[in-house]
């Protein structure tokens, strides 16, 4: 299983976002200079997880995002779901185009779709919370990478 840059990308914002203090506004600018990630290929995945209630954001000259959620309320097996289009493994998990002339007799899919559910009931298992236990940790290698850009 391979998540999509857009997933990754959402689960990464949310992290930064969960460091930091619940009302400190952070920049989509930051956020992208602290990755290194396009700040208009952030700017879509922003406004679609404030759409979803994830993050609440703030315009105008001392604007910013930040979580409008605790962390502890943000399962990472429901975000994944959500910036996901869609879980087809293999051809015959899409009831349209399957082309597979084994399809209805095949143990394959049954395998994989196994294997999915499993990938699920591990990342439902953990909370935004869970992914910044080490906050310190990770605020100082941010703060390291921007800094080593200067």
């Amino acid at each position: 299983m391979r998540l999509t840059s857009y997933s990754d990308y959402s689960l990464r914002v949310l992290l930064y976002l969960a460091i930091n203090k619940p009302d400190q506004l952070v920049t989509i600018k930051e956020i992208s200079e602290a990755y290194s990630i396009s700040s208009n290929h952030l700017m879509k995945i922003i406004y679609n997880l404030g759409k979803m209630g994830y993050i609440e954001t703030v315009r105008g000259r001392n604007g910013g995002i930040r979580l409008d959620k605790n962390p502890e309320e943000i399962n990472i097996g429901t975000l994944v779901r959500k910036t996901e289009e869609d879980f087809y493994l293999v051809e015959c998990f899409n009831g349209e185009g399957n082309n597979c002339v084994i399809s209805p007799v095949c143990s394959l899919k049954h395998m994989l779709n196994e294997a999915l559910q499993a990938f699920f009931s591990v990342l439902d298992q953990y909370t935004l919370s869970d992914m910044v236990m080490n906050k310190l940790v990770l605020r100082e290698y941010f703060d390291q990478a921007i800094n080593h850009k200067d």
